[in-house]
């Protein structure tokens, strides 16, 4: 079992910066796979960003590549996302996941997830 929670999230302006956290429980954080989700209301949960356990290797929707970054700490259990040049668009809530095994990337498939924290981008 793996418990997720994220941080970082809050009011920021357009073409500001932010960076989201998510602290994992447990001591096998090495052996999952970690990804980033969004969800705008009225609309589907959104792919952001993956990364892999121990070699770092990354996957990113087009919608974010250049403007945010993940990467992750094994050593502090946590995993980030870097944000870059929001828009207005980018407000949601974002939710990090941890799959298993970790050496595999995904867009889809997730095992455990947070309860999201919000992120607001405004004018």
């Amino acid at each position: 079992q793996v418990q997720l929670v994220e941080s970082g999230g809050g009011l920021v302006q357009a073409g500001g910066s932010l960076r989201l956290s998510c602290a994992a429980s447990g001591r096998t954080f090495r052996s999952y796979a970690m990804g980033w989700f969004r969800q705008a209301p009225g609309k589907e949960r959104e792919f952001l960003a993956a990364i892999t356990g121990n070699d770092g290797s990354t996957d990113y929707a087009d919608s974010v590549k250049g403007r945010f970054s993940i990467s992750r700490d094994n050593a502090k259990n946590t995993v980030y996302l870097q944000m870059n040049s929001l828009k207005l668009e980018d407000t949601a809530v974002y939710y990090c996941a941890a799959r298993f095994p970790g050496a595999v990337l995904s867009r889809t498939r997730y095992d455990y997830w947070g309860q999201g924290t919000q992120v607001t981008v405004s004018s």
